[in-house]
C-alpha cells in the first residue's frame, strides 16, 4: 500500500500544482479559451482563490512525504482537494459538462484515498 500511496500522492500533487499554477497565472479569458468554460460562472478573484487553493494543496500533498514528517499536512491538503473537487463536480453537473464531472470524480477518489491512507493515527 505505501507504493500505491506514493504514486497516487505524486500524481495528485503534480496535477494540482500544474492546473493551479495555470489558473493562477492566467486571466479569466485565457482560462475560458483553454477549455475552462466553468470559469464563465465565476468572478476573476474567485478563480484566483480556487487556483491558489489547488496550488497550495498540490504542494502540501507531496512535500510532507518527501520531508518525512508533517503527514497531517498531507491529510489536510487531501481533504481540501476533496472539497475543491466536490465543488467542481457540482459546477460541471449544473452546466451539463458530464465528461469533466467524471474526470473530477477520479481526482476526488484519488484525494479520498490519500486522505484515508495518509491520515494521522
Amino acid at each position: 500500500m505505501p507504493i500505491a500511496l506514493w504514486i497516487v500522492q505524486g500524481l495528485l500533487g503534480l496535477v494540482f500544482i500544474i492546473t493551479g499554477s495555470f489558473k493562477f497565472f492566467q486571466t479569466k479569458e485565457k482560462v475560458i479559451a483553454s477549455g475552462g468554460t466553468w470559469a464563465e460562472d465565476f468572478e476573476p478573484w474567485i478563480i484566483k482563490i480556487i487556483a491558489a487553493t489547488e496550488l497550495i494543496s498540490g504542494i502540501l500533498v507531496i512535500v510532507p512525504r518527501l520531508l518525512g514528517h508533517g503527514n497531517y499536512l498531507t491529510f489536510i491538503s487531501a481533504a481540501a482537494i476533496v472539497l475543491i473537487m466536490t465543488g467542481a463536480i457540482y459546477t460541471h453537473v449544473r452546466r451539463k459538462e458530464y465528461q469533466h464531472a467524471i474526470i473530477n470524480s477520479v481526482f476526488l477518489l484519488m484525494a479520498l484515498f490519500v486522505a484515508y491512507a495518509g491520515r494521522p493515527v
